[in-house]
Parts: C-alpha cells; structure tokens; sequence
C-alpha cells in the first residue's frame, strides 16, 4: 500500500529529507493560518475599531482553553499512532483513530455547552470591561457553537501527519486560511457583519475543511480509516492518548490562565488600549512562531516513529535540525520586530495611541525571542518520546513557574513596562532549565546502550 510504504518511509529515509517533506507543509500551512490571523486582526481593527481588537484581546483565553482540549487528543492521539505505526500494530493504531474521533465529539460538545451557559461570568474574568464585553461576547458565541467542528478538524489534521499525509494537512489549513480571508472579507468588509462575521468566517471555513477530512479517512484503501468497530471508546487507549496528550493540555491551559492574568494586569496598568496593545503583540509573536510550530508538527511523526523502532541516532538526528532551523526562524523574526515595530502596530491599527503602545510591547515582548524555538522543541521532543513528566514541568516552566510571578512582581517596580519585561525574563529563564534536562537525558540514554 502507498500509504503503508510512506509510513515505512520514517525509519528508512534520510532524515533531512524527511524533515522537509513533513514539516514545509506544516509550515506553509502555519504560515498560512498566521497570515489569516493577522488579516482577521487587522480587519477588526481598522473596520470595527480598537475597542473590537482589545475585546478580541480578552478572547484569547478562551481559544487557548479550547485549543488544550484540542492537543490533548489530537497530539496524544497522533503521537500514539506514531509510535505504534513505528511498532507496526497497524490494528492499534486503527482503533486510536476511532477513539480520536469519539473523544473530540464528547469533550467539543462538553466545552460548547459549559462556557455557552457562563459565558458572561467568564468573560468578565477573563478582564472584559463594559467596553470590550458585547465585542468578545459576540465573538465567542458563534466560536463556540462550532467547537465541536473546531475540535475535529484539529485532531484530523493531527492525525493525517501521523498517517504520512502531511501534504492533505497542509491541504485542509490552506484551504481553511484562504476561505476564512474570502468570508471574511465578504461578512466583515462588504456585509459589515463586524466581530460576528470573522467568527463566522472562521467556523464555515473549518467545516468545509473538516469534511474533505473525514472523507479521505472514509476511504478503505487507505493504511487508517473510519469503519465500524473502532469508535468505543477502550479504557488503555483513551489512557495512553491523555498521558501523552496531558503535556500540550497543560501547556495551553496555562497559557489561558496567563492570558487572563496579563489581561487583567494590562487593564490595571494601562487600561483597555494596553490589552489591545498586548494583542496586537501576541499576534506578531505567533506570526512568526507558527514556523517553528509547523518545524515541530513536521518533527513529531518522524521522531515518535524512530523511538518505537528504537532507532535513536535518527531520532536525535532530527532533533538538532529541528531545533537549528526554529533558531534560525526566530532570528529573523526578532530582527524585523526589534528595526521595525511601529510599521507592523500600523497594520492593525490606526489609532496612534494604540500604535505607540503596541510598537513599545513588540520590542519588549520579543527581547529574546531568538531562544524560544529551542525550548519548544526540546519541551516538544519529550512528548514524542512519551517523557511526560519533563515535557508537563518543561511546558509549565516558562508560564507558571516563572511568567506569573514575575507578571505580578515586575510592574510594583516597572508599572506597565513591567509586564512587558516580565515575558523575555520569562523566556530566557525557561531555555535556561530546559538544556540540562535534554543533557541528562541524552546522558541517561548512552548509559542504557552501553550496558545493553
């Protein structure tokens, strides 16, 4: 079969190549996804307003809550099946699709229906005002009327990487990126739908996606695919796929609870245009962080497939270009953004105020961010190889441990510039704990080939 030969692929081709093959998809749709945010913000902004951006603002919490249900099936789920295409236990590995698609029905529903019904509460702790409330409340209600949806398409994508199709997964984002800039032009620009229409946008575009998905996985010829028997949910395998996945859940919750402290700090330091300001320099962070997240996607079935077959000089091997081209990718992305923050605040906004803030938090926000690639792949790489008690204390170091009191500590000294520079103290800290950790375990694993 030719999915089964690309599967084979993992453990026999040279890895450079492999890295490319997998992870330039990844990338391109990445990038795509990043550009569409940017295109979304800037809509919102120069058309609805700067109090619209700010209200956005306040819905990253909810996203970055949405997308940690999300990781935790869809990355457990697709490292499992890595690992287990790695093993050959083609059946095992069947059964993890079934239970991916059941898992992300149950916990989309859930999510829906608990945040639709507190909805206001939780904004207002998120930091909404009464200016940026009706913004973010619009915004969230269609959002979360198709979590469902959102939680689907994530984990499909997830897991057509791991079955050796990573050309569809960059397919179903490019797909879903250029239909969401087209609707949304159309619903916010031409119709003036506002906030509501980019929400729109964005769950019609992820529907369409999600049901190309589900139809390649629907078709018999392929390695993995959707047939009766395989959607029970098994007790070892909903175990196995949390375990791995418990990592990016972590990770993503605690970049909401962060979110929604940095929100209120912004508020209680800067008011309402200081977390549009922190917004608009979240945005740029992720435009160019997508790279490294589409180096890492690319990384991940190449290395879970290796340490099953237990081929680690493979495994370290994509390891290091992995983590030289995030490098590499964040050096250019804190170049352009310490030379030219005021142009890239102007995309998104014209008000001058907001602009003089955002470029400020830019420069600030990406101090050292040329380091940050390496921590995430490492924190990444121990996911693969299912060392998840380092991957959860790695994946917690930077937000937990070291952002949130520095977020509070900082601005008693700084006032508002203090929870810019509580963010690259935080960066640096963490890359400074993650390098002895991937040392000693490097260290660790020689020991084990020597004796055996």
């Amino acid at each position: 079969m030719e999915n089964k030969q690309a599967t084979l692929e993992l453990g026999t081709k040279p890895v450079g190549r492999l890295l490319t093959q997998y992870a330039l998809p990844a990338i391109v749709a990445m990038t795509a996804s990043s550009l569409y945010n940017i295109i979304d913000r800037a809509f919102i902004g120069q058309i609805v307003g700067p109090e619209a951006i700010a209200g956005l603002g306040i819905t990253f919490p909810f996203m970055n809550l949405s997308a940690a249900f999300g990781a935790a099936v869809g990355v457990g789920a697709s490292t499992c099946i890595s690992v287990k295409l790695g093993q050959r236990d083609y059946k095992r590995a069947q059964q993890l699709l079934g239970n991916t698609v059941t898992l992300n029905l149950i916990i989309g529903f859930l999510f829906m229906v608990v945040c639709l019904i507190f909805l206001d509460p939780i904004l207002r702790f998120f930091g909404a005002s009464d200016v940026t409330l009706p913004y973010a409340r619009e915004f969230m209600i269609v959002i979360l009327l198709g979590n469902m949806v959102t939680h689907m398409y994530f984990g499909m994508n997830a897991v057509l990487r791991a079955a050796g199709k990573p050309r569809h997964a960059m397919y179903a984002t490019l797909f879903t990126v250029g239909m969401n800039i087209i609707l949304i032009i159309a619903f916010v620009w031409w119709f003036r739908w506002g906030i509501r229409g980019a929400a729109l946008a964005t769950i019609t575009s992820q529907t369409m996606a999600m049901c190309w998905q589900l139809w390649i996985f629907s078709d018999k010829k392929e390695l993995l695919h959707l047939k009766r028997g395989i959607y029970k949910l098994k007790a070892n395998l909903v175990r196995n796929i949390i375990s791995i996945g418990i990592s990016p859940f972590l990770m993503n919750v605690t970049s909401c609870i962060i979110v929604i402290f940095m929100n209120n700090q912004f508020v209680r330091y800067g008011g309402d245009m200081a977390v549009g300001a922190y917004s608009i320099a979240n945005s740029v962070v992720m435009m160019f962080f997508m790279f490294v997240m589409g180096m890492i996607q690319g990384m991940q079935p190449i290395v879970g497939y290796n340490f099953g077959a237990e081929r680690f000089d493979r495994m370290f091997r994509c390891l290091w270009l992995t983590i030289a081209a995030a490098t590499s990718i964040l050096l250019v992305g804190w170049g352009l953004s310490m030379l030219f923050p005021s142009q890239i605040a102007r995309i998104f906004t014209t008000d001058q105020t907001l602009i003089r803030m955002a470029a400020r938090g830019i420069q600030i926000d990406m101090m050292v961010f040329f380091v940050v690639g390496s921590q995430a792949v490492i924190t990444n790489f121990f996911q693969c190889i299912g060392k998840v008690k380092i991957s959860i204390f790695l994946s917690l170091s930077r937000q937990l441990i070291l952002l949130l009191p520095m977020a509070y500590v900082f601005p008693l000294f700084w006032d508002l510039d203090g929870v810019w520079y509580a963010m690259p103290a935080s960066d640096f800290g963490s890359f400074a704990m993650t390098i002895p950790l991937l040392i000693w375990y490097i260290k660790k694993l020689n020991k084990r080939n020597i004796k055996s």
